[in-house]
C-alpha cells in the first residue's frame, strides 16, 4: 500500500504537466502495431476500441489516482488503432511479379535517386495485359538511358518501356523495410527504363493537389532559370521542396557537414518565414498612424504570417517535417492572437498529436524523429533559460550565444537519431551550422520573401540573386567542412531497442517534473554505452542472390566488386565501415574464378553469381550453403533466386549444427505490405498476373 501511495503522490505532483506525455503514449501504441510480426485481425481492433470506450468512461466518471495510468493505456490503444486504420486505408494493389513491357501513366512526382538519376512517380497507370484490379495505384521509374534526361512536366501523360518489380524488402533481415514505406505511399512497383519517353496525352492537372504540384514545378523551373547549377537546385529545394535539381555531390557535402537539414522545409525555414513576415507586417502597419492607433497591429501581423505559412505549406509539398513545422508555427501565432504563451512543450505535444493522427506511419521515419527531437529539446532548453538575466552580455553576444546554443542543442538531440538511421556522425556539424544558419535567416529567407512579393511585378530577379549569394556561402561552407579529415565518421547500426531506450530516457528528463527526472539519465547512458557493442551478422545474403558478405577481422568481405551496389552500401554502412564496395571485395580471400567460396569454421559458403558460374558449378557437400542466381541441384542447402523471392535477404550464423539461417521474412513476419511474395519472370504469363 505504501508503494501505491508513493505512486499516487508522484502523479499528483505532475498535475498540469501530464499533457505532453499524450503523444508519447500514442506513439507507443503506434510502435507496438508496427513491431508485430502478424497482422492483427478485426477482433483485436474491436477489443481495443471497446477498451478505449470503457477506459475513457471510467477516467471521466470515476477519476482517481489511477486515472493518469488508465489514460496512458487508452492513448496507447488509440495509437495502435490509428496505425491499423491507416494501414488499411491506404491499401492498394501492388505488383507481385517482375514485369517488362509498356508502361503508361500520369506524372505526379519528380525527384532523384541515390545514383543521381531522374526519378518520376506515375499514377493512373496502365500495363499491358494486366487486369485493372491488379495494376498498382502508383509506380516509380528511374531514367538510366544514355540520351540525357527527358523533359518531364507535372501532369504529363507519358509512355515508355520499363522494367518493374515489387517494392524490395530489407537489404538485410531486420533492416529498413522499403515495402512498408512504399505501402503507405500507395507505391505498388518500382523500376527503371533505358528507352526514350513518349508523350501519351495532354497534361492533366485535375484536382487541387495536381494544380499545386504543377505550380510548384513551374516556380522551381523559374528559380533554376535565374540561378543555374547547384545554387538553383538548392534554392528550388528550400522554396518549393523540389529536390530534383539537387545533385549528389553537393548533397553528400551537406550531409557530411550536418547541413542537409537546410534542404528540408522544416522548423527553421517555416519559423524564419513566419518571423520575417510577422516582423515586416508589424513594422509596416506601425508606420501607418490610422492603423497603428486603431487596430491591433500585432494580431494583424500574426494573422498575415499565418496565411504566409499556410501558403508555404501548400507550396512545399507537405512532408512530415513541414507539417510539424507549420503546426508549431500555427499554434504559436494563434497563441499571439489569443494572448497566450507562444512556445511551450504543450504546443510541441499538440503538433505531435496532429501529425500522428493524420499519418501514424510517420513515427517510423527519421524525419519525424529528428524533427521532434530537435524541437522538443530546443523548447525545453529555452524555456528553462526564460527569465534568466543576461545583462552582462552585449546584445550582439546574446545573438551569437543563441545561435551557438540552438545549434548545439539541436545537434545533440538529433545526433543519436541520425546516427541510428544513417550510420554516420558529422564531426564538425556545430561549426558548419554556426556559420551557415545565420546566413539562412538573415539573407536567404528574407530574400525569398522579397522575391515572392516582387514576383507579380516581374522584379524577383534581384532578390533571387541575393538569395543565391547566401546559398553559395552555405554550399561553400559545406564543401569546405566536408573536405576536412574525419568530417563524417561511420557508426555501427545499433540494436533495435537502443534508440527507443535513449528517447524514453531523454523524454523523462524533459517532461517529468522534480528531481526524479534525472532517473532518465540512466536509460540514456545505458543505450549509448551498449550501442558500440552491437553484434553484426557473420554473413549476409542479398535478396536477389546477387551479393554475399562475410565478416572478417578487416571488416566485411564482399563477393563482388561491382553490382548490387545499393545493398553493398547499406551493409557496409550498418557495419560502421567506411570502405567502398571495391575495397570490401578485395578482402575476399579468393581473388579468381567465377565461383566465390568462403570457409567459416569448416563449413563452406559458396556464391554462384550468373549463368557462367552456374555452368562451372561442380557440386557441394552436405554441410555447405550455396547462394545462386540460377537454379542448382546438389547435396547441400541451396538458396537460388526463386527461393529467395519468398524468403528475402538472409542472415547467416554458424552454430553447433552448421549454418543457422534467419530470413527477412521470418523477422518481418506477415503484414499487409509483405503478404505476397513476388513471382519470377520478366514477361510473366497470364497466370502469374492473376488473370
Amino acid at each position: 500500500m505504501r508503494k501505491l501511495a508513493w505512486v499516487e503522490t508522484a502523479l499528483w505532483g505532475q498535475r498540469g504537466h501530464l499533457f505532453p506525455w499524450a503523444p508519447v503514449c500514442v506513439a507507443a501504441g503506434i510502435g507496438g502495431y508496427f513491431a508485430l510480426r502478424i497482422e492483427p485481425g478485426l477482433t483485436v481492433f474491436a477489443a481495443l476500441a471497446g477498451f478505449v470506450l470503457c477506459g475513457g468512461w471510467i477516467a471521466w466518471r470515476r477519476p482517481g489516482a489511477y486515472t493518469p495510468c488508465l489514460i496512458a493505456l487508452v492513448l496507447a490503444a488509440v495509437g495502435f488503432c490509428l496505425a491499423g486504420a491507416r494501414a488499411h486505408q491506404v491499401a492498394a494493389p501492388k505488383l507481385d511479379f517482375r514485369y517488362y513491357g509498356p508502361v503508361e501513366g500520369r506524372v505526379v512526382g519528380l525527384d532523384r535517386s541515390a545514383s543521381d538519376a531522374l526519378r518520376i512517380t506515375l499514377d493512373q497507370v496502365r500495363l499491358e495485359d494486366v487486369r485493372p484490379t491488379k495494376v498498382p495505384a502508383r509506380v516509380r521509374l528511374s531514367f538510366h538511358g544514355k540520351g540525357g534526361e527527358p523533359d518531364i512536366r507535372p501532369g504529363q501523360r507519358i509512355m515508355t518501356t520499363a522494367h518493374l518489380s515489387p517494392p524490395p524488402g530489407p537489404a538485410e533481415p531486420g533492416g529498413f523495410d522499403f515495402r512498408r514505406h512504399a505501402w503507405f505511399q500507395e507505391l505498388g512497383a518500382v523500376g527503371y527504363t533505358r528507352v526514350p519517353v513518349l508523350t501519351a496525352g495532354a497534361p492533366d492537372a485535375t484536382g487541387l493537389g495536381m494544380r499545386i504540384f504543377t505550380w510548384r514545378m513551374a516556380l522551381s523551373a523559374a528559380i533554376r532559370r535565374h540561378l543555374p547549377g547547384d545554387t538553383g537546385g538548392f534554392a528550388a529545394a528550400v522554396t518549393t521542396g523540389d529536390r530534383s535539381g539537387v545533385a549528389q555531390a553537393p548533397l553528400e557535402a551537406l550531409r557530411a557537414s550536418n547541413l542537409a537539414h537546410l534542404l528540408a522545409i522544416s522548423g527553421l525555414h517555416m519559423g524564419l518565414l513566419a518571423g520575417v513576415t510577422f516582423g515586416g507586417l508589424r513594422l509596416a502597419l506601425a508606420l501607418i498612424p490610422p492603423i497603428a492607433l486603431r487596430w491591433p497591429v500585432k494580431k494583424l501581423a500574426a494573422l498575415g504570417a499565418l496565411l504566409a505559412a499556410t501558403a508555404y505549406l501548400a507550396l512545399s509539398g507537405g512532408n512530415v517535417a513541414t507539417e510539424r513545422a507549420f503546426i508549431m508555427v500555427a499554434v504559436a501565432l494563434m497563441a499571439v492572437l489569443f494572448n497566450r504563451r507562444a512556445l511551450s512543450l504543450r504546443a510541441v505535444a499538440v503538433a505531435a498529436l496532429i501529425v500522428l493522427a493524420l499519418r501514424p506511419e510517420a513515427l517510423m521515419s527519421p524525419g519525424f524523429q529528428m524533427s521532434f527531437a530537435a524541437t522538443t529539446a530546443l523548447v525545453a532548453v529555452f524555456t528553462g533559460l526564460r527569465g534568466r538575466e543576461q545583462g552582462w552580455m552585449p546584445r550582439w553576444g546574446q545573438a551569437v550565444f543563441g545561435v551557438i546554443l540552438s545549434s548545439a542543442v539541436a545537434g545533440l538531440a538529433t545526433a543519436p537519431v541520425g546516427a541510428a538511421h544513417f550510420n554516420a556522425l558529422a564531426s564538425y556539424g556545430l561549426i558548419a551550422n554556426v556559420v551557415s544558419v545565420p546566413v539562412m535567416g538573415v539573407v536567404v529567407v528574407p530574400a525569398a520573401v522579397a522575391a515572392a512579393c516582387l514576383s507579380p511585378f516581374g522584379l524577383s530577379g534581384l532578390a533571387l540573386q541575393v538569395m543565391g549569394l547566401g546559398l553559395d556561402w552555405i554550399l561553400a561552407v559545406a564543401q569546405t567542412v566536408a573536405s576536412w579529415d574525419g568530417a563524417r565518421r561511420p557508426v555501427v547500426a545499433p540494436e533495435p531497442w537502443v534508440l527507443p531506450v535513449i528517447a524514453l530516457g531523454a523524454l523523462w528528463v524533459i517532461l517529468w517534473q522534480g528531481r526524479l527526472r534525472w532517473l532518465g539519465v540512466g536509460p540514456m547512458v545505458l543505450g549509448l554505452a551498449l550501442w558500440p557493442q552491437a553484434e553484426r551478422p557473420p554473413a549476409l545474403v542479398a535478396g536477389n542472390a546477387g551479393l554475399v558478405g562475410v565478416m572478417t577481422p578487416e571488416g566485411r568481405a564482399l563477393s563482388k566488386p561491382k553490382g548490387a551496389g545499393f545493398v553493398a552500401g547499406i551493409w557496409l554502412e550498418n557495419d560502421g565501415d567506411a570502405a567502398d564496395q571495391a575495397r570490401a571485395a578485395a578482402r575476399w580471400p579468393q581473388t579468381d574464378g567465377l565461383i566465390r567460396t568462403f570457409e567459416i569454421d569448416g563449413a563452406r559458403l559458396i556464391h554462384v553469381p550468373g549463368k557462367r558460374a552456374a555452368r562451372a558449378f561442380s557440386g557441394c557437400g552436405p554441410g555447405d550453403l550455396v547462394i545462386s542466381t540460377e537454379p542448382l541441384v546438389g547435396a547441400c542447402e541451396i538458396y537460388d533466386q526463386r527461393r529467395l523471392d519468398g524468403t528475402g535477404s538472409l542472415l547467416v550464423r554458424i552454430g553447433s549444427a552448421g549454418f543457422e539461417i534467419r530470413t527477412a521474412r521470418q523477422i518481418s513476419g506477415t503484414r499487409l505490405w509483405n503478404s505476397a511474395a513476388p513471382k519470377r519472370g520478366a514477361r510473366s504469363t497470364g497466370a502469374d498476373r492473376g488473370q
